[in-house]
């Protein structure tokens, strides 16, 4: 048994009694009283008012509790001594008193708060090493139970009153807390109670192993969520510093994609410990809030438990620290990893060696990139992390602090997913399917595993492309084109994130490094920004929550055209008939299988021209002709050839005279002209005529596609004068042109309608919008963009009128 009996009181300036450090209160009073078990005398009593952080900074500190209680002023916290100041010295007087044997000191507290919910997290906060008996103590309450077999004790006067000790009643709180606890242990010891079996403190979280058949108390899990993705267990373990963690008991949960989601379970080793746990709700790591909630055993063991042979071996060698490392080259071999870990001025060594190396491979065998390592101590833990993002042939390497939980899971969701990714739970997309809009189209977002890109999350809502250049500063110059990326929610709103594509993985590697929790002013406020590398193949996994996407059949920025709304219920001139759908012929158009120009199977001939999204079997590409020698032109020519109007023209007609191909013998060449522009063919799509023009560069020069323009009817007068057939009139309103993703998003959404006879420009079409000016521009100029324009879309010059 100790010689000597150090009486521990605390109290904080807010909540105290059962609720003592529930609110992440600072401390204001500690007091001590050292009980001689000896001589059985008390040899000093000493208290300190503390002075907290937030003394200097607030005008009121103490709540209103705390000044009936304890007889405190503000005048006096504000003036007390620093935390760490009262831990030393009291360590110095009590030095002296055991001649510097500290071994015969024992710490007896009324419960198990003041220890393990104030003291030891208050020094965690402060950095502060506590000397080695605060890391055991006797609860008197559960001696005092034990001993004298009686109900269960919520408090000192409870004590007293059972043992008919008086009380002094005069003093205030704190004091006449400690003088009644001394007097209740001076009774139990002279009784012929000894203190044997203190309670521990456990520091370090020790590592372990889960299986899937281990049974796990329900009462004794918690759920924390909200945790810095970063965050290891033992960055967890000191959240819950004072409580006692069961071994290998923090589970990191993990996405389906094998990242850490920000949640973990707890499993602790008392249902007493799980209850102060659930305290610690809304305490915070760093500027973050963490979130405790109750959990149960068989939620531990889904995450924790493992039956992988391969992981149990892993594991069962014993290491006391565990590296994750990711992005390693797929080639990579266990001698290359520790090599790796080896070179260097601060080389450490790899538990086992090569056996300490863990990779992580895919059902059918292929690497991830992935791997673990095992080492034998702490100290080649800071060695190992500080080799973070350095190379391995030409990837760098990034290393995080790992769990046993991790690796059995990991491995878990790895070798246990099926091929066919529909088999697996997947986690929510960032970006919902909206009926009416592709928010962030497929044929633009790049792909593969080179990390080119930068992840963007904690933007301003209202923050657009011009915020991200000013942010990124001279980094906006390394942006490919169109390579700015706005994520938005199921509900078509800013989600806050953003994906950005570099021109190589070195730029998008400076830019994550130093613009990395930086701030983005917007107007007012300020907002820290993360910066992430990735690659193309890491922005399709979130924005399309880990399933393969399909191609959408429209450009960026179109509009789909409800005909259901519009008068009439004329189908969009741009509509593709679905697969399998019977494509008419109109009287005086040749289909496109009689066409002489049969597209080839693949891909656009001309250099620089992207392809069209639009791939199915029944609607080809209407591509031009090879380049090369033209081939010989027929002598037979139209009589009266089309005239087709310029494009500062209304369209009054579209038809040519009826050609009869079975008369003839052979398709026409010529049949018209566009302008300055010969048109070499004609071909009936539906109802709407498609003409190909001679000469691709001509074309671009007009503003038009060289593979496809398309130019719908727009007048009854040249149906009534050509007495075509089967010719609708397309539907009054602006032509869809290209809008910003976000306009068209706001528009699709709040599903708005164009009037049936209005005539506008473009600048009273789309009020407010900056891209209104530039279009309206592009009707004016003889040049338009030709990369702004689907193949499929009509040039604004054909709508003068509209």
């Amino acid at each position: 048994m100790a010689t000597y009996f150090v009486i521990t009181y605390t109290a904080t300036a807010g909540a105290n009694g059962p609720l003592l450090g529930s609110d992440e209160e600072d401390i204001v009073i500690m007091q001590f009283l050292v009980w001689d078990a000896a001589s059985r005398k008390v040899v000093t009593e000493q208290q300190y008012i503390v002075r907290p952080l937030s003394g200097d900074i607030n005008e009121n500190v103490l709540g209103e509790q705390c000044r009936e209680d304890y007889g405190l002023t503000e005048e006096q916290v504000k003036n007390g001594q620093p935390f760490e100041n009262v831990i030393d010295s009291f360590d110095a007087i009590l030095s002296k008193i055991a001649d510097g044997d500290t071994g015969k000191v024992a710490m007896v507290t009324d419960g198990q708060l003041h220890l393990r919910q104030v003291i030891h997290p208050k020094a965690l906060a402060k950095n502060l090493d506590l000397p080695e008996y605060y890391n055991a103590f006797y609860d008197l309450r559960k001696e005092f139970k034990s001993f004298y077999h009686s109900e269960e004790m919520t408090c000192v006067a409870d004590m007293m009153n059972f043992l008919d000790l008086e009380s002094e009643e005069e003093e205030e709180l704190a004091t006449r807390s400690v003088r009644d606890m001394s007097k209740i242990l001076a009774r139990m010891v002279a009784d012929g109670h000894r203190f044997v079996l203190p309670e521990k403190v456990v520091i370090r979280l020790e590592p372990g192993i889960c299986s899937r058949t281990e049974e796990v108390d329900s009462a004794c899990v918690v759920r924390a969520r909200g945790l810095p993705w970063q965050s290891s267990d033992q960055d967890i373990a000191k959240f819950f510093r004072g409580l006692n963690i069961a071994k290998g008991g923090v589970a990191l949960c993990l996405s389906p994609q094998g990242r850490r989601n920000g949640e973990a379970l707890i499993r602790f080793v008392s249902p007493e410990h799980r209850d102060m746990a659930l305290k610690r709700h809304k305490h915070h790591i760093g500027n973050r809030y963490i979130e405790v909630y109750k959990a149960t055993g068989e939620d531990f063991i889904n995450v924790a438990g493992g039956s992988n042979n391969e992981a149990q071996q892993f594991l069962s060698r014993g290491g006391q620290v565990i590296i994750r490392m990711r992005g390693l080259p797929y080639d990579c071999t266990p001698k290359q990893v520790v090599e790796f870990f080896e070179s260097g001025e601060n080389g450490c060594h790899i538990l086992d060696n090569e056996d300490g190396v863990l990779f992580v491979r895919k059902p059918d065998g292929r690497a991830t990139g992935d791997a673990f390592v095992l080492f034998a101590s702490e100290d080649d833990s800071s060695k190992a992390l500080a080799k973070h993002r350095e190379i391995i042939g030409s990837r760098y390497i990034e290393l995080f602090r790992s769990t046993t939980a991790e690796v059995q899971q990991f491995l878990s969701q790895v070798l246990n997913r099926s091929m066919d990714p529909r088999t697996y739970e997947q986690q929510q997309p960032l970006i919902a399917q909206l009926p009416q809009v592709p928010l962030l189209p497929q044929q633009i977002i790049t792909s593969g595993t080179r990390k080119d890109c930068i992840r963007l999350r904690g933007l301003p809502f209202e923050a657009q492309v011009e915020h991200i250049l000013e942010f990124l500063g001279e980094h906006a110059k390394s942006i490919v084109y169109q390579g700015v990326h706005m994520v938005y929610n199921a509900h078509g709103q800013p989600s806050g994130e953003a994906f950005i594509q570099m021109d190589s993985e070195h730029s998008a590697f400076l830019a994550s490094q130093q613009r990395h929790h930086r701030y983005m002013v917007f107007g007012k406020k300020q907002r820290y920004i993360e910066v992430f590398q990735c690659s193309g193949e890491d922005m399709n996994m979130v924005l399309t929550g880990g399933l393969p996407t399909q191609r959408p059949v429209m450009s960026p920025g179109m509009l789909v055209w409800d005909t259901a709304a519009l008068p009439g219920s004329l189908p969009h001139p741009l509509s593709v008939p679905p697969p399998g759908t019977p494509r008419p012929q109109g009287p005086h158009f040749l289909g496109a299988a009689h066409h002489p120009l049969h597209p080839p199977a693949h891909g656009p001939v001309l250099s620089g021209i992207p392809p069209s999204p639009i791939k199915q079997a029944d609607a080809p590409l209407l591509l031009p002709p090879p380049m090369g020698p033209p081939p010989p032109r027929p002598s037979l020519v139209p009589q009266n050839p089309l005239e087709l109007p310029h494009s500062s023209q209304a369209p009054p007609t579209l038809m040519p005279p009826p050609l009869k191909p079975a008369e003839s013998g052979i398709h026409p060449p010529l049949i018209g002209q566009y302008g300055h522009m010969p048109v070499t063919s004609q071909i009936s799509t539906g109802s709407n005529p498609v003409f190909l023009l001679s000469n691709a560069r001509t074309s671009l020069a007009s503003g038009l596609h060289p593979q496809v323009t398309l130019v719908p009817v727009s007048s009854s007068q040249a149906r009534d004068a050509q007495g075509a057939q089967g010719i609708q009139k397309p539907p009054v309103g602006p032509p869809l042109l290209p809008m910003p993703y976000a306009a068209a998003a706001a528009a699709a959404m709040a599903g708005a309608r164009l009037p049936g006879t209005q005539k506008r420009s473009f600048e009273q079409a789309f009020p407010g919008d900056t891209g209104a000016a530039s279009i309206g521009a592009m009707k004016r100029g003889p040049h338009v963009n030709p990369s702004l324009f689907h193949p499929l879309y009509p040039p604004p010059q054909m709508f003068p009128t509209m």
